[in-house]
Formats: C-alpha cells, sequence, structure tokens
C-alpha cells in the first residue's frame, strides 16, 4: 500500500513527491540547482557510456550476446534514420543522435520505477540519519523537470546555429537571416523584406527549442502525476478496511494498464526528440 513519504494528508503527499531535493548558491528561483535531476542524469549518463562502451570493446563478428544484440539493433535502426534524415555532412550526427534517444529514453524510464520506492528510501535514511524526514524531497525523472529538458532544448539550439555556419560560413548563415523565407531579386525589394524575414528567422529559431522543451516535459509531468495519483487509490489503507480490498484490485489494474501505456509514451517521446534534433539539424545545413 502507498504512504505518505512526508506523513499528512493525500494534497501534502503530491506536493512531496512533486517536489525537488535542492541545492541554493544563491538568492532566488535561478540560483537554485535541482541536485536529484542533476545526480539522477550524471548516473543514467555513466551507466549508458559504461554499457555501451564496453559493448563495443568486447564486440565479437561471431554469434552475437543478447546484449551485444540489443545495442547492435538501437545503432542501426538510429544509423539509418541518420542517414535518410541529415543532408548534410558530419560523422557526429549518428553518435548524437543515439546519445540523445538512449540517455532520453532511460531518463524517461525511471518513471517506470514505483513512486514510493526511491523517494520512500530517501525519507527513511533522512529518518535513520536524524534529519527531518518531512523535508526529504527526492524525484527520479529528470525529464519531468523543466530545467533538464530545457537544458537539452538549448544544447540542440547551440549545435543548430554551429552547423549552420559550419556548413555554411559566418557570411552566408548571416545573410539567410535576412534573406529567406521571403526571396526578392531587386535590391529595394531585399531592404524592405529583410525585417520581416529576420523577424521569422528569430520566431523560428525560438520556437524550436520551446516546443522540445514543453512536448518532453509536458508528457513526462503528466504521467508522473497520474502514477502518483494511482498510488493514492490505497494510500493509507488499512487491511481492517473494506475499502482496501475493493480499491486495491482497481489500483493494480489501472497501475498496469497506466504502465503498459506510458512505456510506448516514453519510447515515443524519446524517438521524437532525437528525431527534432535531426531534422533540425539538417535544416540548418541545408542553403535556403
Amino acid at each position: 500500500m502507498a504512504e505518505s513519504a512526508s506523513g499528512g494528508g493525500s494534497t501534502e503527499y503530491i506536493q512531496h513527491h512533486l517536489k525537488h531535493l535542492q541545492w541554493h548558491v544563491g538568492d532566488g528561483k535561478f540560483m537554485t540547482i535541482n541536485i536529484d535531476s542533476v545526480i539522477i542524469t550524471l548516473v543514467l549518463s555513466a551507466l549508458f557510456l559504461f554499457f555501451f562502451l564496453r559493448t563495443a570493446r568486447k564486440a565479437t563478428a561471431g554469434v552475437p550476446g543478447k546484449f551485444q544484440t540489443g545495442v547492435e539493433m538501437v545503432v542501426g535502426f538510429v544509423d539509418g534514420l541518420v542517414r535518410e534524415t541529415f543532408h548534410g555532412r558530419s560523422k557526429m550526427i549518428a553518435p548524437l543522435a543515439l546519445t540523445i534517444f538512449c540517455l532520453v529514453f532511460l531518463m524517461n524510464f525511471m518513471d517506470m520505477l514505483p513512486v514510493d520506492w526511491l523517494p520512500g528510501a530517501w525519507v527513511k535514511g533522512n529518518e535513520l540519519a536524524g534529519h527531518d524526514p518531512h523535508h526529504a524531497y527526492l524525484r527520479i525523472v529528470p525529464t519531468a523537470d523543466l530545467n533538464t529538458t530545457l537544458g537539452l532544448s538549448l544544447m540542440v539550439f547551440l549545435l543548430i546555429q554551429v552547423f549552420g555556419i559550419s556548413h555554411k560560413g559566418i557570411g552566408k548563415f548571416t545573410a539567410e537571416a535576412f534573406t529567406a523565407p521571403f526571396h526578392a531579386e531587386g535590391t529595394v525589394m531585399k531592404i524592405l523584406l529583410a525585417p520581416a524575414n529576420l523577424l521569422l528567422r528569430v520566431i523560428e529559431e525560438l520556437v524550436r527549442p520551446l516546443s522540445l522543451t514543453l512536448r518532453l516535459f509536458g508528457n513526462m509531468y503528466a504521467g508522473e502525476l497520474i502514477f502518483i495519483l494511482i498510488a493514492l487509490m490505497t494510500w493509507n489503507s488499512l487491511f481492517s478496511s473494506g475499502m482496501t480490498y475493493v480499491m486495491a484490485p482497481l489500483q493494480f489494474i489501472s497501475g498496469f494498464v497506466w504502465t503498459a501505456f506510458h512505456i510506448l509514451v516514453i519510447t515515443l517521446q524519446a524517438f521524437i526528440f532525437m528525431m527534432l534534433t535531426v531534422v533540425y539539424l539538417s535544416m540548418a545545413a541545408e542553403s535556403h
């Protein structure tokens, strides 16, 4: 049965699960770091590098093991998509796409863990250490943190600019901001259309990271919240209560159905983030 990590009512239970373990390095919200998101992201990144590098070093030409087969399937799948989508010249696109897909998937997959496992263990650890368990916060899904998805999207935004400049040169890259999408022949018309082209270019460049950020964050935050609400179905229930035996089967069925559906969601969101990144980089490398 779900138990409140901090005591109190159901509202406190939800609020406790939605608060981050934070480190305040100064005054104001912009001087606050969500330590739980940072640590879990670093741990997942290290695990990804360890297992993929280990698999690459131990890869054999003979009959591969199950893990090597799985890695090869993912690598081949991503490489095929990149070859079909990216039309520029770069050897780093496929490794970049693979890293984005796997890392985002791993961060999303943390939502598959029962909502009270790690946060509950963190609360218990703080209690045993003599700290206040009511303020022992921990969120384990980095992509349900807006800061994480914004950071990933800003990375993609910077890569778009780098790829555009590296493929076109600084002169042509800058000129395109004033001459596309509205093209003109005469010098006067080019000058007249330049402000509109620049405005549309700025909007286009800003919308890309914004859409990447909100799409991934929205889906993962909603998924995390639904798991919390499912856990509340038997929250603080007693075995002596008849409602416990009514709600427990409903909780199991709801959790099973949502988990099965959410596996598709977390995979699809990782795929979409990867594909949009490749598409945006391909568009940046093309001349307009």
